[in-house]
């Protein structure tokens, strides 16, 4: 008896030591231990996000502690090597690492692969707007598009200073806006399709696309995190005075405008369709509440958005992430759960459909990314 009470005291305060911990030690390590070691990492687009969570917490960590995060992120690279290209938007957003490595190592094998990368994404299917498809089989634009992009062509420009990055981004981003959001809310309708025929790619549903629009219905969660993470990220690297920013600006505030009413206030959590609150098959996801909440702290970082208008919202997510979407699977680790799976195109019922999951690098490197920015602001 008196044996298995000290066992649950000591999982009981084990447990309580792991979420006293912020989310960026516990995650990070879970993420580089358990969920993608970098010796097993993989060239796509949902292990880049996390490896880009990790390139945010180095750059906020001093001289001394830098090292853990510049090895892992050369092993990861190192392995990948040879497999590594940019043939389309989901294997563009890891060559983010091979532009940190540029940058930081100045080494000539990872200069050459970036600007290989580069060329990949030069010769990418597009469609006649201008817009990267996300798939090359057939030109579909998504809104991930734009984060897996942004992900990649932003570190290029910072270690190169070559407006000439910038300005692909901007054009990338303006094309899918014009494609995919509603000017009216500032949300983004998850893809459009390119011409007038129906494509099978094995993951969408099947005659997703509206018959006159060739937009799909639905304002997926996380289709407009990315949004909101791509443009406050391209806002946090230009200059108030450079000719992008002002438009860019805009299209910031027409979505962020519209999100804080779309917020559980109760869970603080938003919903993995944005619109249908009151719907019993939807649910609360918490990757996207991640995405939202991380874009409106750097917004009010950067001085565009009202800290009175939004650090409610922030941390309302920030608590209902910490008591409703971390668990202790394994170890003395916090993993993210309620995500949504990985997520192609379709109708409500698909999205709601998802799996339900638990960790992704999506959703460790979102979590991790807010969390970093959740230390900045002030606590009620």
């Amino acid at each position: 008896m008196r044996r298995s009470l000290f066992l649950c005291m000591l999982l009981y305060f084990s447990l309580a030591t792991v979420r006293a911990q912020t989310w960026i030690d516990s995650l990070d390590r879970y993420g580089r231990e358990v969920y993608m070691p970098a010796d097993k990492y993989v060239w796509d687009w949902g292990q880049a996000t996390f490896l880009n969570s990790l390139i945010h917490i180095y750059q906020t960590k001093p001289a001394s502690e830098k090292s853990t995060y510049l090895q892992y992120i050369r092993t990861s690279m190192d392995k990948t090597f040879d497999v590594a290209n940019g043939k389309h938007p989901n294997a563009i957003a890891s060559g983010v690492g091979m532009a940190f490595l540029a940058r930081v190592t100045k080494e000539e094998k990872y200069k050459i692969k970036a600007q290989a990368i580069y060329q990949d994404y030069l010769n990418a299917p597009r469609s006649k707007n201008g817009g990267i498809s996300h798939r090359t089989e057939t030109v579909e634009l998504w809104d991930d598009t734009v984060y897996m992009l942004n992900m990649f062509l932003m570190e290029m420009y910072r270690g190169s200073g070559d407006e000439k990055y910038l300005a692909h981004m901007y054009t990338q981003i303006k094309a899918h806006s014009q494609s995919l959001s509603n000017p009216e809310t500032g949300l983004w309708v998850h893809a459009w399709d390119d011409d007038d025929q129906d494509f099978d790619d094995g993951c969408s549903v099947v005659g997703w696309p509206d018959k006159k629009t060739r937009k799909s219905s639905e304002y997926w969660g996380r289709a407009n995190g990315w949004v909101t993470m791509t443009l406050v990220d391209v806002l946090s690297n230009i200059s108030p005075k450079s000719n992008y920013y002002e438009p860019l600006k805009k299209e910031f505030l027409a979505i962020m405008r519209t999100l804080p009413s779309l917020q559980n206030k109760q869970s603080g959590h938003w919903y993995q369709l944005l619109l249908y609150p009151q719907d019993a098959k939807n649910w609360e996801e918490s990757s996207c509440t991640a995405m939202f909440a991380y874009a409106m702290a750097k917004g009010i970082e950067l001085g565009i958005l009202n800290s009175k208008d939004y650090l409610p919202s922030i941390h309302l997510a920030y608590q209902g992430l910490k008591k409703q979407s971390l668990v202790q699977p394994k170890g003395p680790y916090l993993c993210p759960s309620r995500v949504s799976g990985g997520t192609c195109v379709g109708m409500k019922d698909y999205y709601y459909g998802r799996p339900i999951v638990e960790g992704q690098g999506f959703g460790i490197g979102s979590y991790i990314m807010f969390a970093l920015e959740y230390q900045k602001i002030p606590k009620p």
